[in-house]
């Protein structure tokens, strides 16, 4: 039986972490969880606000030296419900974060917003009460 969503974990590009921290701990105001030491190792970077769990995991070039062809996809992200949307749209932009504003979900208002290795991120606030 599931019982919650433990977390979810983005792919990044290996050197991204000082990026990755001026967005998800400076922009959007999470705060940096440490790493188990054998994980570590890795690389990335995990981050939490409240019950919100992220982890940022390097995605590594293939073996045998080959070119890393991962890329985050367009229509995949994630969709994190947030209080104050207004101003959580203009802390971004004040970090120079682009955010497109879309119209579309009947009873919220949201925007989408690119992460700096480019994983779609889509935050939301209900303004009527909802199953969404």
């Amino acid at each position: 039986m599931l019982t919650a969503l433990d977390h979810v974990q983005l792919a990044a590009p290996a050197g991204s972490e000082e990026a990755l921290r001026r967005f998800y701990r400076d922009a959007l105001g999470m705060t940096e969880t440490p790493k188990p030491p054998a994980l570590a190792a890795r690389g990335g970077c995990w981050f939490q606000a409240g019950q919100v769990r992220l982890h940022l995991g390097i995605e590594r070039a293939p073996a045998g030296g080959g070119k890393c062809h991962s890329r985050p996809a367009r229509k995949a992200h994630l969709g994190l419900r947030v209080t104050g949307i207004e101003a959580y749209a203009e802390r971004l932009a004040a970090h120079g974060v682009r955010i497109t504003w879309d119209g579309d979900l009947p009873g919220h208002r949201r925007f989408y917003a690119d992460d700096p290795v480019g994983n779609r991120l889509e935050f939301l606030e209900p303004v009527t009460p909802g199953p969404f």
